[in-house]
């Protein structure tokens, strides 16, 4: 990964108001991932909009962690079936077809 697409964890939790223990929890649970750099912490950009949902479920929903956590895998379980149910449309469309 290029270091560009890299934001600090120190500079995260300036901006959106929060611990570093709190992103350090996030990353042990597996809900995003820290890469470490020379002793600094960073998150991919890519998951900027994950960390974001997060802060909003635990700060304006009063979700704790483990709600947060069954919350992303069930979104995840939704997304893979929706993958399946677009490919299985395509795949009848391809027997309707002929």
């Amino acid at each position: 990964m290029k270091e560009q697409q890299l934001i600090s964890t120190q500079i995260l939790c300036s901006q959106y108001n929060i611990e570093i223990s709190f992103v350090d929890t996030l990353n042990k649970m597996g809900l995003i991932q820290i890469e470490i750099i020379e002793q600094n912490q960073y998150i991919h950009q890519d998951q900027i909009s994950d960390l974001e949902k997060i802060i909003r479920l635990h700060n304006e929903l009063n979700v704790n962690l483990e709600g947060i956590d069954v919350v992303f895998n069930l979104l995840e379980k939704e997304k893979q079936l929706r993958d399946e149910l677009t490919a299985l449309k395509n795949r009848i469309r391809l027997y309707e077809n002929e």
